[in-house]
C-alpha cells in the first residue's frame, strides 16, 4: 500500500486527511494518507527514512519555504516562487524527492470565478500560500502590495496600512492562518470600514467556510469568497502529480504556463 501525508504543525485541524482518504475510498485506491506533524522541518529526513512507503507528501505552514532546503530537485515554478506544497518521493538506493507547487494552480482556479479587471490587490501575509498568490496576479498583470506584521517581508506594515490604501486595492486576500478554526474570532487588522461594495475579499482559510474577515466583508457590500475551492484544485493537481496523471497534469502545467 503506497503512503501519502501531510507535514507542517499544527495539524489538528488539517483537510488533507479527511480529502484524500475519502478520495482513495470512493476512486478504489490502495493507499493511505496520514498526518505527520513536524515541530522542526529537519525530521522530515527522519520521516522519510522511517516510512518507506511513502511516495507523495503535501507541506503546509510553517514549512513551504524551508522544506524546499531539503529537496533534490524542484519544479520551475516552484522555483519562480520559493515555495513548495507538494513532494514527489523516489527510491533508487537513495531518496530522491522533488518539489511542486499547486497552490498556484489552486488559486488560479478560484479566481478564475470573479471578475478582477481593474482592480489591484492587497496581499496579508508573506508565507509560502502569498508567495503562489503574488505569482498569480503578477502573471496576470494585477498590481499588488504585500502586507505583513515585519517590514522586511512586505510592501507595507500592517501598522502603516491606510484606509486609502483599503479602498484603492479592491482585492484584498488573506494569506494568513487568522481567522481559522479554533481561533474563529481572529482576522486580520485592517480598517474594515474602508471595505465597500466593490470590494472583493478572498480568505484563503475554509473553516470555518465564513471567517470573520469575510463576514466584516459581506457586512459593508463586499463580495467574499473562502479558500475551498483551492484546495480542491490544489489537491487534486497534488495526486495528479504522485500518480503520474499526464492529463490532469498537463493541464495544470498549461494553466500555470499561460498565466
Amino acid at each position: 500500500m503506497k503512503k501519502f501525508g501531510l507535514v507542517g504543525f499544527p495539524l489538528e485541524h488539517s483537510f488533507s486527511e479527511k480529502y484524500f482518504t475519502e478520495k482513495f475510498d470512493n476512486e478504489n485506491i490502495d493507499a493511505e494518507y496520514k498526518l505527520y506533524p513536524l515541530n522542526n522541518i529537519q525530521d522530515v529526513r527522519t520521516l522519510l527514512e522511517n516510512e518507506p512507503e511513502l511516495v507523495g507528501l503535501n507541506v503546509t505552514i510553517p514549512y513551504k519555504k524551508q522544506i524546499i532546503n531539503y529537496l533534490t530537485d524542484i519544479d520551475i515554478n516552484a522555483q519562480k516562487i520559493g515555495a513548495v506544497n507538494t513532494l514527489k518521493i523516489e527510491r533508487k538506493g537513495k531518496i530522491f524527492i522533488k518539489g511542486y507547487n499547486t497552490d498556484i494552480y489552486g488559486f488560479e482556479i478560484l479566481l478564475e470565478e470573479f471578475d478582477y479587471e481593474g482592480k489591484k490587490a492587497l496581499v496579508l501575509g508573506s508565507g509560502g500560500a502569498a508567495a503562489a498568490v503574488c505569482f498569480v496576479l503578477s502573471q496576470k498583470g494585477i498590481p499588488y502590495k504585500v502586507v505583513s506584521r515585519n517590514e522586511k517581508n512586505g510592501d507595507v506594515t500592517y501598522n502603516d496600512l491606510t484606509s486609502d490604501d483599503i479602498k484603492d486595492n479592491k482585492l484584498i486576500i488573506n494569506t494568513t492562518p487568522l481567522g481559522m478554526f479554533p481561533n474563529a474570532e481572529t482576522c486580520p487588522p485592517i480598517d474594515y470600514d474602508a471595505v465597500g461594495k466593490n470590494h472583493l475579499l478572498i480568505d484563503l482559510v475554509y473553516n470555518p467556510s465564513e471567517t470573520l474577515f469575510m463576514k466584516e466583508g459581506r457586512r459593508r457590500g463586499a463580495a467574499v469568497a473562502n479558500g475551498l475551492k483551492m484546495l480542491h484544485a490544489q489537491a487534486e493537481a497534488a495526486y495528479s502529480i504522485w500518480s503520474d496523471d499526464e492529463k490532469i497534469t498537463l493541464t495544470m502545467n498549461k494553466t500555470i504556463n499561460n498565466l
